[in-house]
């Protein structure tokens, strides 16, 4: 069976991939694969379900909650809520299933559903593709009392703000911010956070219609940000994506601020406060090797994961690691979050700043960027790019050349027949000259 759940639940433009009968579909059989695996025993089961503020989240939220409440689970609509929001509500309301319909940093048009297990944590693998072998099976309906009961949920913000500001051990009074909110879930939540946390707040982009979630704001798109900051005398500017599970920074100059930077800035007031857990991060692969660098001069330990916020999270879970992240600005704070938090990120930067009495700009600079070159290689074998000898002499080649001074990266597209050449170096001519070598490399060894 081909696979219907991607890196990050089931997504694709809505009511064309994702329609209203496959959200039903995908809801009735993980509430029966949960209740196969005991999920469910001794208690009624229940659900809390929250969307961000794409149309099409109106029609596929009630198509969820139909496929739950006539499957006998009981449903508390969160409504409009980040997906880090609706982690949360999982485990505070001890439900036994959490769902958010949203499709992240992607265009208006797709959707996507993600389903949460108990304690606000990603389903397994195994759980998702039990999810899809029930797809259209016959089942045995609930009847009478059994079906599910669905209620509103009216104070899950206020409960989510209140968490997020109590991860705070002191106010933000005197910090002036600009957070752009893409018209996305956190439109309510992330400036209600920030001005409780005692922060002056500007909110940009924060009137969702609908249709403008991500339209040329948010993370995807720094340049209203840059130029709120800069208009407000702001301190610093904070860009969520749609469902404001990551965010990304400027400084009060309008220059931006990455997620690498943004880790490297946490975790070294982690580490002097005492609490990084066993003095590491968890990064990926494609983290700047600046931030590498500079971990290493703060003493600070780097555990480096494939590419994908589950597997930096699963590095996390097994061995204990307290902050994580990608330089995409998805950020893992374990004892506060289940998932990324692009406000929560936001909220500890500010509180870094107002610690130490340092800018944004000056807490960025304990890393420096290398320049990264990124070149996509099409209509290449990519089950060879990591076994192919010629490929593998150009790449030690230019390794050794570069020596401590930069890295060379080759990754194989999970979704194309093409592969990724990435070289980090200390000047951007030099990157491109090497990344351009080896991708000619690549299409002569590996081509179609």
């Amino acid at each position: 069976m081909p696979r219907i759940f991607g890196t990050d639940g089931v997504r694709g433009l809505a009511n064309g991939h994702l329609t209203a009968e496959l959200a039903l579909d995908l809801s009735v059989a993980a509430a029966r694969v949960l209740a196969d695996r005991g999920e469910f025993e001794g208690h009624r089961p229940r659900a809390v379900v929250g969307r961000d503020t794409r149309i099409s989240g109106q029609f596929l939220e009630h198509a969820v909650v139909a496929g739950l409440a006539s499957a006998g689970v009981d449903v508390l609509l969160l409504e409009v809520l980040p997906t880090p929001g609706v982690a949360f509500m999982t485990q505070a309301l001890d439900a036994d299933l959490g769902v958010v319909i949203s499709a992240s940093h992607n265009p208006m048009p797709d959707n996507g559903i993600k389903f949460l297990a108990r304690g606000g944590l990603k389903l397994d693998d195994a759980v998702e593709r039990d999810i899809e072998k029930h797809l259209d099976e016959p089942w045995e309906r609930p009847l009478g009392g059994a079906v599910g009961r669905v209620t509103p949920y009216a104070t899950a913000v206020q409960e989510y703000v209140d968490h997020l500001v109590g991860t705070l051990a002191r106010p933000l009074a005197g910090i002036k911010v600009v957070l752009d909110c893409a018209h996305g879930a956190a439109y309510d939540a992330g400036p209600q956070a920030l001005r409780a946390a005692g922060a002056e707040v500007i909110a940009i982009c924060a009137d969702p219609d609908g249709l403008n979630i991500n339209d040329g704001c948010g993370s995807t798109h720094l340049g209203p940000l840059r130029a709120a900051v800069v208009e407000h005398g702001a301190d610093a500017g904070f860009a969520l994506d749609g469902d404001a599970d990551r965010c990304l920074a400027v400084d009060h100059t309008g220059a931006d601020v990455d997620g690498d930077q943004i880790m490297a800035i946490l975790a070294v007031g982690m580490s002097e406060s005492g609490h990084l857990p066993k003095n590491t991060v968890v990064a990926t692969v494609m983290s700047n090797l600046g931030f590498v660098q500079a971990m290493r001069a703060a003493g600070i330990g780097v555990r480096q994961t494939k590419v994908g916020d589950r597997y930096v999270l699963e590095a996390m879970r097994v061995s204990g690691y307290g902050l994580g992240g990608e330089q995409s600005g998805h950020v893992i704070m374990s004892e506060y979050a289940t998932t990324g938090d692009g406000t929560l990120t936001a909220l500890h930067v500010l509180e870094r700043m107002a610690v130490s009495g340092q800018t944004l700009q000056s807490l960025a600079a304990v890393m420096t960027r290398l320049p990264q070159v990124l070149i996509n290689v099409p209509d290449v074998d990519k089950r060879r790019a990591n076994d192919d000898p010629v490929v593998a002499a150009a790449v030690a080649e230019e390794e050794a050349a570069l020596g401590d001074s930069g890295r060379v990266l080759l990754r194989p597209s999970g979704t194309e027949d093409l592969v990724r050449v990435m070289v980090e170096a200390t000047t951007a001519d030099d990157a491109r000259a090497v990344a351009e070598r080896l991708a000619d490399v690549v299409k002569r060894q590996l081509s179609l």
